[in-house]
């Protein structure tokens, strides 16, 4: 049986915002390397950007295509962690459909299709300032043991 983020509440944001706080202030390779930026994070979805600057520009003066993966990877990453169960990739793809060029903003928005079980699809869409769609990832997950933020003890 599929789960589906159909009634989520208050609280289940408000824990998807503090995971997202919490990978983003460890994530060394997104924030200072990659300088993207996590605008969002809710239950089973995130959203990240990232400026094209010129270290990032291949020998055809375009945004190199492993680093637009990256930014699809990491709003992966954030999107299917965000129900605070320690999750990683499983599998990907993606689709480059337009180039990234200097200066573009890129957003990546990332959206949980199905999650059963332990394994979750979701598909990122990655576009740039103009809502021209630059390319689409597609990412499996897979749940491991642990949590990113602790769960709280409940008292009886």
């Amino acid at each position: 049986m599929s789960q589906q983020p159909s009634n989520d509440n208050d609280s289940d944001h408000h824990l998807a915002a503090r995971v997202g706080a919490t990978m983003f202030a460890q994530d060394r390779a997104s924030r200072e390397f990659m300088q993207m930026e996590l605008v969002s994070c809710a239950p089973g979805r995130a959203t990240m950007r990232m400026t094209v600057r010129e270290p990032m520009l291949n020998g055809h003066e375009i945004c190199h295509g492993g680093l637009i993966f990256t930014l699809a990877d990491s709003t992966f990453a954030f999107a299917c962690n965000s129900r605070n169960h320690v999750t990683v990739a499983a599998g990907c793809s993606i689709e480059f459909l337009k180039p990234g060029k200097l200066g573009d903003v890129l957003t990546c928005e990332g959206v949980e299709q199905m999650l059963q079980g332990r394994h979750g699809i979701y598909d990122m869409k990655v576009s740039n300032q103009r809502g021209e769609v630059v390319a689409m990832f597609r990412g499996k997950s897979a749940q491991i043991q642990g949590h990113v933020i602790p769960p709280v003890a409940k008292e009886s």
